[in-house]
């Protein structure tokens, strides 16, 4: 009989999470070999639900290109890997999305010297190179959208962002274009504030980012997506790695349920300990700690933004744990 993932990953005694290694505050892969980012962390929570120890985790850099590979071949158990939830990734390709960590939308960067500015539109583009890499909604995006505006462009595609960058530093391209996160941090890396402009001010896209795994694996399925839940609701009621353990949990019930603090049967059922969830948020935390951690550094806020709660006209919104 076919082992479930959650037997295959307990059995080998950690996580296999496929990330990028390289996006900015996402996944970035440091000189001691660990992975710090707002991805990394969500890796981390997975494990810490599955082990009660979130450093039980094995990081696999993929590029944009091989990344679906990998995860069908099962070289990883999960991809969290700055990936868009799109109808072809999610019916062609054998997979199945969990809910979304950071809700995105491509843009472009190019140079205030070569008259672009914040306030540049699509049509601007026109008769300019374009850098991107291959494999990524990205490239499919500008090709339409210069179309539809009647920019011609000349689309230069590489392996990996980063590549991308440097042909951009370079002067090889007049423009790089990804997610705006992706911008915003690079140009935050680079300390280029006031040389790089990033565009159109409405991004062109939607892009959703979340996590990825194998199609029919309910099991698998319901661990990793209550793993995001948990991180949501937890912030919901202000719950934190700091106050976790004195929270009032008689006077909310829900909170008590998610930790295994008066019931944790919903989390056994699953396959999990009772306090899965309550080591998500002890050992990695609540979404507004996962995310301000990591985004913020590189100036993207979640205050009036799709990433703010839905309480504050924002899409992070969880199903309740009852």
């Amino acid at each position: 009989v076919e082992k479930t993932t959650l037997e295959t990953v307990t059995d080998r005694g950690f996580l296999k999470c496929g990330v990028s290694g390289s996006a900015v505050a996402f996944s970035e892969t440091q000189a001691d070999g660990s992975v710090t980012g707002i991805d990394a962390d969500y890796c981390y929570a997975v494990a810490a639900a599955v082990f009660g120890d979130y450093s039980k985790v094995e990081f696999t850099a993929l590029t944009a290109a091989e990344r679906f590979t990998a995860l069908s071949a099962g070289e990883v158990d999960l991809l969290i890997r700055n990936t868009t939830w799109t109808q072809s990734r999610d019916t062609d390709l054998g997979n199945d999305f969990g809910p979304t960590t950071y809700y995105d939308g491509q843009q472009l960067m190019g140079r205030n010297s070569d008259g672009l500015s914040g306030s540049s539109s699509l049509a601007d583009i026109d008769g300019l190179r374009v850098c991107t890499n291959a494999g990524t909604t990205t490239e499919k995006n500008i090709t339409e959208g210069a179309g539809l505006v009647g920019a011609t462009i000349e689309l230069v595609t590489v392996e990996a962002f980063p590549e991308a960058m440097e042909k951009f530093k370079a002067g090889e391209c007049d423009l790089v274009t990804t997610d705006g996160s992706g911008l915003v941090g690079n140009r935050a890396k680079e300390d280029k504030m006031n040389d790089w402009a990033i565009f159109p001010a409405t991004p062109i896209s939607k892009e959703p980012l979340g996590p990825v795994y194998r199609s029919n694996d309910s099991q698998w399925a319901d661990i990793v997506n209550w793993t995001v839940y948990a991180t949501f609701i937890a912030d919901e009621y202000g719950v934190t790695r700091a106050n976790i353990d004195s929270f009032d949990y008689e006077a909310n019930p829900e909170m008590g349920r998610l930790t295994g603090k008066n019931d944790g049967e919903l989390q056994t059922s699953m396959g999990l300990s009772a306090d899965a969830y309550y080591n998500v948020i002890k050992q990695v935390g609540n979404y507004d700690e996962i995310y301000s951690k990591n985004l913020n550094p590189v100036g993207l806020y979640r205050e009036g933004s799709a990433n703010a709660p839905w309480t504050d006209g924002g899409l992070i919104y969880a199903p309740p744990a009852r």
